[in-house]
């Protein structure tokens, strides 16, 4: 069995493919791709592989691009973090999907009905049009912010949101913060953009910041069961109530 892996997370390829070599012995997974335009440009000079594992939220944007710009006449099992009510689509294409973090058993089930599959992109007979799908899938999904423009030097510029280590509101101000040491006045409020970003990536720690996951060094104890989260790059003591506490590791170690 040829497999392809759509994933711009390590670990989570990692875990993948390691399931899929004890699950299917003789499995060959052909490359690891991270990218739309790397699966795109993939596809394009490829033959189809028998199975592609899908991320749905990559590094330029949402895996569904990727069925508008090229064809994929083979069959796709997306993985993603979101639970299965958002993904009622899937099961009504016949498209199976894995939640992370993978556990064997799904793979086992998701592997067990690739049989089953029959899938095309021209909408005919038993076959699924991808872009048809992509688009169902787009209405009752939530799209994250990947990029905000701002103002330097009297010109507007792009600040790609996973350059940003955290976003910090001081006397009505937002402000984001890079982990180059770069700050940008944003023209918005923490309440709208903890709306307007990845929930898996950013956490409202409290009312003066959001912080980025892979921005936190540590995690220490403080005075009243509260925590301080010590971050990559410079800042002001970030606490965490004590009620907030809990959700707060939750989300750290999910």
């Amino acid at each position: 069995m040829r497999v392809l892996i759509i994933e711009d997370e390590h670990l989570p390829a990692q875990r993948l493919e390691k399931l899929l070599r004890e699950l299917r012995p003789g499995v060959e997974v052909l490359t690891v791709l991270q990218t739309v335009d790397e699966s795109v440009e993939w596809f394009a000079g490829n033959p189809a592989p028998d199975i592609v594992f899908m991320d749905i939220h990559l590094a330029d944007g949402l895996s569904f691009s990727i069925f508008e710009e090229t064809r994929v006449e083979c069959p796709i099992i997306f993985t993603t973090a979101y639970d299965q009510y958002a993904l009622k689509a899937f099961e009504v294409n016949s498209v199976d999907y894995l939640l992370k973090p993978v556990r064997r058993e799904d793979l086992e089930r998701a592997l067990g009905k690739l049989r089953f599959l029959s899938l095309g992109t021209s909408g005919e007979g038993d076959g699924v049009n991808m872009t048809e799908l992509a688009r169902m899938l787009a209405q009752g999904m939530q799209s994250y912010k990947h990029s905000f423009f701002v103002t330097h030097k009297d010109t507007l510029v792009p600040v790609q949101v996973r350059d940003i280590a955290y976003f910090v509101l001081d006397n009505r101000i937002v402000t984001a913060w890079s982990y180059e040491g770069k700050h940008y006045n944003i023209d918005t409020t923490l309440e709208e953009l903890a709306r307007q970003l990845d929930p898996r990536e950013f956490y409202r720690a409290n009312r003066q910041y959001i912080i980025a996951r892979r921005a936190i060094r540590n995690i220490a104890t403080w005075f009243g069961s509260r925590a301080v989260v010590n971050l990559t790059v410079p800042s002001e003591r970030i606490i965490i109530s004590r009620t907030n506490v809990a959700d707060f590791k939750r989300w750290v170690t999910g």
